[in-house]
């Protein structure tokens, strides 16, 4: 069975009669499921004779996330989430007492405490900037980032903010930080897998978790960063399998056990233990269906839907959080009257799984939800 624009048939198992939470957990396909249990069946029936088929895995991974970047694989690297990608980037830096770096107020924490903890630990200095200032008004916002920028080392921020579903102007930020001659780091989560976020944008490093719109199993994520800057990076994790020819002690014979192994570089340098090989299969087959349906058709559907809902919402006397400038797969609102959290626990009840980060209600469709929805979930409002 193949993919189809919302049609939910490869979700056969999912429970949830309208599900909206795919900016929280997306709900794991049949081709998903179906991968990660064939992975689990190998090492049940071979033990370490899987372990072939679980590189295979992997790679398929690496590859289909370098698919949708628009990059070579060797570019990438799997983490475990979006924090180890962070993590990597924050500890790896070759920091000097007083280089800047600049973050964002309203961000999810993902996104500042490891660069909080290496500010602390590194002698950094941090500059502000107020997210919703861009939703607001980004020219304005932009010419405030511009002072923030002189003399920073980089700046850190969301592709899309988790509470308004708002898409930070990347390509701005981006072309602002190159004159300026800082890097920027983009954390990805509530883009990747829906927006066109490639290498073509001007960013330095960009890190996703793989349980979101990517819609794979939580414990995996990746990191990219350009060739460049990969060789900039020193790992502060290191392990067994971080060294050049690590399993050679295990595999070819004698006398090879050795600790003094140059440690391997590049997107290598942060995958030093066993790997997730069975989160990586499923990563594999839900990115793999994102690239059969095609990221512009997806964001196209999941816009028809949001829009639809929105229209309904804002005719309701709702507020919306969504603006032409900064659209996502994400739509926030809150009602004219009453309490979010009471009408998101009465959507709940009537079969629609939503979210409230920050007293948001928070609308997150994908490919597999139907328009004909949109008309059920607002009899369910009409009748809150």
């Amino acid at each position: 069975m193949r993919a189809r624009l919302g049609d939910r048939s490869l979700f056969s198992r999912l429970e949830v009669p309208i599900y909206l939470d795919h900016a929280a957990v997306s709900p794991a396909s049949d081709p998903v499921l179906e991968a990660m249990t064939d992975a689990m069946q190998a090492g049940a029936r071979l033990g370490i004779g899987a372990m072939h088929s679980w590189l295979e895995g992997s790679e398929r991974a690496r590859s289909n996330v370098a698919s949708l970047l628009g990059v070579p694989s060797e570019e990438v690297a799997l983490t475990g989430n979006t924090s180890q990608g962070v993590t990597a980037v924050a500890r790896g830096l070759d920091w000097q007492p007083g280089d800047r770096i600049v973050l964002f107020r309203g961000e999810f924490p993902a996104n500042v405490t490891p660069w909080l903890l290496a500010a602390s630990d590194f002698g950094l200095e941090v500059r502000w900037a107020e997210a919703e200032a861009f939703r607001l008004d980004p020219e304005a916002a932009l010419a405030e980032l511009e002072p923030l920028l002189e003399g920073a080392r980089l700046v850190a921020v969301s592709a899309v903010q988790f509470q308004t579903g708002f898409a930070m102007p990347l390509e701005a930020i981006g072309q602002a930080c190159r004159r300026h001659g800082a890097e920027l780091f983009v954390d990805a989560i509530q883009g990747l897998g829906l927006l066109p976020l490639s290498a073509d944008l001007p960013i330095d490093y960009l890190a996703a978790g793989g349980h979101k719109w990517l819609m794979g199993p939580l414990g995996t994520g990746i990191l990219w960063a350009r060739p460049e800057r990969w060789t900039e990076l020193r790992p502060h994790h290191a392990s067994w399998l971080s060294h050049q020819d690590g399993l050679s002690f295990l595999m070819e014979g004698e006398g090879l056990l050795r600790y003094d192994r140059p440690l391997r570089t590049g997107p290598a340098s942060i995958e030093g233990g066993v790997a997730n090989a069975t989160g990586h299969a499923a990563l594999a087959a839900s990115v793999g269906l994102l690239l059969e349906l095609g990221l512009p058709a997806i964001e196209e559907h999941v816009g028809r839907w949001v829009d639809a809902l929105e229209l309904g919402l804002l005719e309701r006397g709702f507020t919306s959080a969504r603006v032409a400038h900064g659209r996502s797969g994400i739509l926030s609102v809150k009602p004219a009257e009453g309490d979010v959290l009471g009408l998101a626990g009465h959507l709940r009840e009537r079969g629609a799984s939503v979210s409230t980060p920050d007293g948001w209600l928070r609308f997150a469709p994908h490919w597999p939800n139907a328009l004909d929805e949109v008309p059920t979930l607002l009899d369910a409002i009409d009748r809150g």
